[in-house]
């Protein structure tokens, strides 16, 4: 079954778009099945006739033996229906194996988050007298106002951003493209970071005539493009600088963006657009942290609360 998977692997990657993330996480988890439906069908290989709802249920149950999260679980078995609707397409399967089965209940945690005040104080970590200093203001200040994704901002592109508009050409999942706004406060900061940006480049193709970040928007010391895990660094660095909540990754900052816009009365629709979300579901998250917001304020002013 391992060419079948190669063959779906290749078909997700570049007929369906799916990032190398995406490619990389259903390689894992389908790779895990095939392991257990081997051994289940020791000595011999398993095969496409190994595939079926009793096997995969099974593979569900060893995994909760296990101790896994029902959010992994329920990961594992979304992976296993795209390989089933798949193989049905291609003429490989009558029908799709994991189409009967139901995912596990996956407990819906309250996104975290700062609020507007913790905000502010991480927004004013970074040392704005020295290049790269502004260079991390810039980088906050866009995360917040845009609600990006990490992999969105550490790929963006000098072109992608019109500081005149105030509008970001940002490609998301799945190679989407939707126009993301910016407020006054994050152009400012980009304007200041630009001219470091061009010093740290002049540099780079002074040491290499090839500079392979020329086009990218957020650059290294050493005029490269800044990876996703140095941003990530940058970002728990400045929160622990600014006394913020412990344990805010740039994800939290994007839960920061749409938690603020829903508590000044944004609606959902419009977020979902913001964020980049295929799906309002997903968007829907974000009324859980509203309504804590609300119980709190009920608890404070009703009399008898």
């Amino acid at each position: 079954m391992r060419e079948q998977l190669q063959s779906f692997l290749e078909y997700m990657r570049y007929n369906r778009n799916a990032s190398v993330h995406t490619v990389k996480a259903y390689r894992s988890d389908l790779s895990q099945l095939l392991v257990f439906l081997d051994q289940r069908a020791a000595p011999r290989s398993a095969t496409l006739s190994d595939l079926d709802h009793r096997n995969i249920r099974a593979f569900l149950g060893e995994l909760y033996r296990r101790g896994d999260a029902g959010a992994s679980t329920a990961r594992r078995l979304a992976a296993i229906r795209s390989f089933g609707r798949y193989l049905c397409r291609t003429g490989q399967l009558e029908q799709d194996p994991g189409a009967p089965l139901q995912a596990p209940r996956v407990e819906r945690k309250m996104p975290a988050h700062l609020d507007v005040a913790a905000m502010e104080e991480l927004l004013a970590a970074p040392d704005a007298a020295t290049p790269l200093g502004r260079r991390d203001r810039a980088i906050l200040e866009l995360f917040y106002a845009t609600g990006l994704r990490l992999s969105e901002l550490v790929s963006l592109d000098l072109e992608q951003v019109n500081l005149s508009n105030r509008l970001l050409r940002v490609r998301g999942k799945g190679g989407k493209e939707r126009l993301a706004p910016f407020n006054r406060t994050a152009a400012d900061a980009i304007r200041r970071y630009l001219p470091d940006r061009s010093l740290l480049l002049a540099s780079s193709r002074a040491a290499s005539p090839e500079a392979p970040a020329r086009d990218a928007l957020f650059l290294n010391y050493r005029g490269g493009r800044l990876s996703a895990r140095s941003v990530d660094r940058l970002v728990r660095r400045y929160v622990v600088r600014s006394s913020a909540k412990i344990g805010i990754s740039p994800h939290a900052l994007r839960h920061s963006f749409a938690t603020h816009l829903l508590e000044r009365g944004a609606d959902l629709r419009s977020i979902q657009e913001l964020l980049g979300h295929s799906r309002i579901s997903t968007t829907q998250r974000y009324t859980h942290v509203n309504a804590a917001q609300l119980t709190r304020q009920y608890k404070k002013f009703h009399p008898r609360a």
